[in-house]
């Protein structure tokens, strides 16, 4: 029974010393270990430094040169365009084009059947010869007397009668050849010889397409930086090639369903790569800036009212309000609340509040 009780007394002994060395070592783990006062991260958090203080990115703002380039899309339309269309109906003797070919201003492009109008010609042209005739022998008689006043007026009237009869026939007839208005490239015909042509068969399109325009339009609120003769970029799809173009005329109001202004630029297309009725990517200059202050956009907080920043003064973060207009890729222009040399801080502005410590890390010029 003796042996009995010094096994249990031993297990107390031992179960109770376990205890105090692992209070023991619980102590001094609480004052002087890795987690204590002396070796944890301070209450700045993940990204605090000593005593609280956070450390974040900056930079300076500084004064630059700021060319402020409007993105805006439009459309490539050429610089003249028309249907060929007939003006008198008849049978098609001949067509002198050929399709997808360029023609000169003044060029026959078809010719009508004018048979009919020939025969009416000369007979109108008879009929006005012998009526000239009348008219010359009816003046001499009126000279002598020989005639009446209001005889000599019939035979003056029978002639400009029939000179006007032969001119209208006359232009019948030219209207039986089609010619180029202007100088371009003609497309796809729509007749054949023999076919029948009435003034609602549209031949062909005339396009000129060299120069070419280009429709777009900008916000009502950059209209006063738009000028005649500005100098403009453009792109279309499935080329990176620039081409330049000129504004040449501007919309004298600002449309109201969209609250814009439509511009139109003219550019050269000597090789034809602009198509009419393409897309095109605009990049359109507004008034160059000198001295602008620009910050990097994630320097920017929305609020409620507008944006707002947070700079670095006295080793503190303070909260700015500032109005912001044009947004490049990676800068926003400021027009208010920023002074040049101000320290605009640029990360761990999410976690910052106001007069919060901050240690600012500046780039490396």
């Amino acid at each position: 029974m003796k042996i009995k009780y010094i096994i249990y007394a031993l297990l107390v002994i031992g179960f109770a010393s376990l205890i105090v060395y692992r209070i023991s070592a619980n102590k001094k783990q609480a004052g002087g270990g890795p987690m204590g006062a002396g070796g944890g991260r301070g209450p700045g958090g993940p990204g605090g430094g000593k005593g609280g203080v956070m450390q974040v990115d900056g930079i300076v703002v500084k004064p630059r040169e700021f060319a402020n380039n409007l993105a805006v899309t439009g459309s490539i339309e050429a610089n003249e365009q028309v249907q060929i269309r007939g003006q008198v109906s008849g049978l098609i003797r001949s067509i002198s084009f050929n399709e997808g070919s360029n023609v000169k201003a003044g060029q026959v492009l078809l010719k009508i059947d004018d048979a009919e109008l020939r025969a009416q010609l000369a007979q109108a042209q008879t009929r006005q010869n012998l009526a000239s005739e009348n008219a010359e022998r009816a003046a001499q008689l009126f000279k002598k007397e020989a005639i009446s006043r209001e005889e000599y007026d019939i035979a003056t009237a029978d002639y400009k009668t029939l000179q006007a009869q032969t001119q209208l026939i006359q232009a019948q007839l030219d209207k039986t050849t089609i010619i180029a208005p202007f100088s371009g490239r003609i497309g796809l015909r729509n007749v054949s010889v023999g076919g029948y042509l009435t003034p609602e068969t549209i031949v062909a399109n005339l396009i000129s397409t060299d120069p070419v325009k280009i429709a777009f339009s900008v916000p009502e609120k950059y209209a006063s930086q738009v000028k005649p003769n500005t100098k403009l970029q453009l792109s279309v799809a499935g080329s990176s090639k620039k081409y330049s173009a000129t504004v040449y005329a501007i919309e004298p109001a600002i449309e109201a369903s969209t609250r814009t202004l439509q511009l139109r630029a003219r550019a050269a297309n000597p090789n034809g790569g602009l198509l009419p009725g393409s897309f095109a990517n605009i990049e359109f200059p507004l008034a160059s800036i000198p001295d602008a202050l620009l910050v990097p956009t994630q320097a920017i907080i929305p609020i409620q009212n507008g944006k707002k920043v947070f700079v670095a003064k006295n080793g503190k973060a303070q909260e700015v309000k500032v109005e912001a207009t044009t947004r490049t890729e990676k800068d926003i222009l400021i027009t208010s609340g920023l002074q040049p040399g101000d320290t605009v801080l640029t990360t761990g502005i999410m976690t910052l509040k106001q007069d919060a410590p901050v240690k600012v890390r500046l780039p490396r010029s």
